[in-house]
C-alpha cells in the first residue's frame, strides 16, 4: 500500500473511534438518533468495521426500527461471521418482531460462538421457550372461521359483587360521569375495577364500535374545537394529565386518540378503561382508532397480556383481543384532516372510499392497506422506501401531497413515533406527527403533545407537555419475560 494511502486509512480509522465514542456517549445519554447519526459517521469513514454496525443496529433497536436494526447486524455478520454480537442484536430484534423462529436461529449461534457464556446460555434457553410455546398455541388454535366470540357467551349481569367491594359501581346499565370520575379516582390510588364492571364496559363498547365504518367521519360545528392525542402507551398518570390539561372529554370537549392506547407502559388496563368508559358515557366525547399495538401479536409480547392476565383473567385477554378488531383504521375532520396511527400507502391512487370498504373485523394483516395505514412512517426523501421497523414502508412528501390531492383533503395527522418535542411537522407542512407519551417508557427524555383544531379553518394549534410522576411500576413490567432481557 502507498505510503499516502496507508496515512489516509490511519486517519479514517482514528476519526471513526472517535465518532464511534461520541456515539456511545448519545447512547447512554438515551439519544439514540444522535448515535445513530455518528455511528453512520463512523461507518462512513471505514465500513468493515462489525462493532459499527452492530452498535447501530441495537441503536436502532432502541427506536423500534427494527428493520433497521435487522440490515445493520446483518451487515455485521457478514463483515465477521464469527463476530456474537451480531448474531446477538439481529437476534434481539427478530425477538422484537415476535418472529421467534429467526431469533432462535441467531441465539443458537451466540451459542455456539459464545458456550461458556452464561448470559447467552439463558438467553437461548428462554428463546427455546418461546418458541415451543408458540408451537404449541400453533397446534391447538382454532381457524378463525371456527372461532366462538368469547363476548357473545359472556353476560356480566351474571357476574356477583362482593359486598366488601369499595370501588366505583355502575347502577344499572348506564356508564355515567360520576362513575368514571371515582374509577379514575380508583385507578389514581392503584385500586382495580371489579371484574363486572370492567366486563360491562368493554362488551358496551364493542356494540358501540361495531357500528361504526372503518373509516369514520366526524363533524366539528364552526365555533367549536377538537382535540387529537397520539400514543399513550399504557401511561395512565400522562393520560390524567392531558385532561387536567384539556379538559375532561365531553360532547362540547371532543377528543380522538389515535392508537397504541396499550403496551409498554405498566398501566395500560387503566388507560384503556378510561377511553372505553367516556366512550360508553358519551360517543361523541371520545374517538378511538386503532394502532398496531392494537393486537394480539403486540399485546403477547410488550405486555398487555400480561397485565390483563394479573389484574384480571384470562377471559378477558381473548375479550379485549376481539374488542380491538372493532376500532376503526381512521378518521376525517370536516372532510380537510385525515387521521390514522401510522401512515400512508404503497401504491398511489388510494380513495377514502377504499378504506371504507376494508373488512377490519380480523388480526392486522403482514401486507396491504389495512397494514399500512397501521405501520407505515413518513420519510424526508420523496417516494417510496423500505420500513425502518420491517413492516409497513416509507413514504415522501410527494405521497402525501399526491394522496392529499386525491382525496381533496388538507392535512395528514398520524402517531407512531415518538419525537423528543412530543410532534414533528413534515412534508412541507401537510404531515403532523403527534405522540402524547412523554419521557416514553421511562427513559426516552421527550415530551408529549396533543393537537387542537378549531372550526371551521381547523388550523392545528399544538400543546406540549412534560411527564408527570407515577408509582413505582416499571416499563415493560408485565412483558414476556425474555423481551424484558433486552429492554
Amino acid at each position: 500500500m502507498p505510503p499516502i494511502m496507508a496515512t489516509e486509512n490511519s486517519t479514517n480509522t482514528s476519526r471513526a473511534e472517535e465518532f464511534k465514542v461520541q456515539a456511545n456517549e448519545a447512547f447512554k445519554a438515551h439519544k439514540y438518533s444522535q448515535a445513530i447519526d455518528l455511528y453512520t459517521q463512523a461507518i462512513e469513514l471505514t465500513n468493515d468495521n462489525a462493532v459499527y454496525w452492530a452498535n447501530r443496529a441495537f441503536a436502532h433497536t432502541k427506536l423500534e426500527e427494527y428493520g433497521s436494526a435487522i440490515q445493520d447486524a446483518t451487515s455485521a455478520i457478514e463483515i465477521d461471521p464469527k463476530y456474537s454480537k451480531g448474531y446477538y442484536r439481529r437476534g434481539a430484534a427478530y425477538l422484537a418482531m415476535g418472529k421467534f423462529k429467526e431469533a432462535l436461529k441467531d441465539f443458537q449461534q451466540v451459542k455456539k460462538l459464545c458456550p461458556n457464556d452464561p448470559d447467552a446460555t439463558k438467553k437461548l434457553k428462554e428463546c427455546e421457550k418461546a418458541v415451543m410455546k408458540l408451537k404449541f398455541e400453533e397446534a391447538i388454535s382454532v381457524p378463525e372461521s371456527e372461532r366462538c366470540s368469547v363476548a357473545d357467551s359472556i353476560d356480566y349481569h351474571t357476574i356477583e359483587v362482593d359486598s366488601q367491594y369499595s370501588g366505583a359501581r355502575i347502577e344499572g346499565d348506564v356508564v355515567t360521569l360520576d362513575f368514571v370520575k371515582k374509577m379514575l379516582d380508583d385507578f389514581k390510588n392503584q385500586k382495580f375495577l371489579h371484574k363486572r364492571y370492567a366486563c360491562q364496559i368493554v362488551l358496551q363498547i364493542r356494540d358501540l364500535l361495531r357500528e361504526l365504518p372503518s373509516l369514520v367521519d366526524i363533524h366539528v360545528p364552526d365555533g367549536k374545537h377538537f382535540t387529537v392525542c397520539g400514543d399513550v402507551h399504557g401511561q395512565f398518570y400522562d393520560l390524567i394529565n392531558i385532561f387536567e390539561l384539556n379538559g375532561l372529554p365531553s360532547e362540547d370537549n371532543p377528543y380522538l386518540f389515535n392508537g397504541d392506547f396499550v403496551d409498554r407502559g405498566s398501566f395500560s388496563l387503566e388507560v384503556i378503561l378510561t377511553l372505553f368508559a367516556f366512550k360508553c358515557m358519551c360517543p361523541s366525547a371520545i374517538y378511538l382508532s386503532r394502532g398496531n399495538h392494537e393486537s394480539k401479536s403486540m399485546n403477547k409480547i410488550y405486555g398487555f397480556e400480561g397485565e390483563v392476565r394479573s389484574k384480571l383473567n384470562d377471559t378477558f385477554v381473548e375479550l379485549f383481543a376481539e374488542v380491538f378488531c372493532c376500532l376503526p383504521l381512521a378518521h376525517v375532520i370536516n372532510n380537510k384532516v385525515f387521521v390514522v396511527h401510522g401512515g400512508l400507502f404503497s401504491v398511489d391512487g388510494v380513495k377514502l372510499s377504499d378504506i371504507r370498504a376494508i373488512d377490519r373485523f380480523c388480526e392486522p394483516p403482514e401486507e396491504g392497506l389495512m397494514c399500512e395505514l397501521l405501520w407505515s412512517d413518513p420519510q424526508p426523501q420523496l417516494g417510496r422506501g423500505p420500513s425502518k421497523r420491517g413492516v409497513g414502508l416509507s413514504f415522501g412528501g410527494d405521497v402525501t401531497k399526491r394522496f392529499l390531492q386525491d382525496n381533496n383533503l388538507d392535512l395528514v395527522v398520524r402517531s407512531h413515533e415518538v419525537k423528543d418535542e412530543g410532534y414533528e411537522i413534515e412534508h412541507d407542512g401537510k404531515l403532523i406527527t403527534v405522540f402524547s407519551a412523554p419521557n416514553y417508557c421511562d427513559q426516552m427524555g421527550n415530551k408529549g403533545a396533543f393537537i387542537r383544531f378549531e372550526a371551521p379553518d381547523l388550523k392545528p394549534n399544538i400543546a406540549t407537555f412534560s411527564a408527570v410522576p407515577h408509582p413505582d411500576v416499571k416499563p415493560m413490567a408485565y412483558a414476556n419475560n425474555f423481551l424484558r432481557m433486552f429492554s
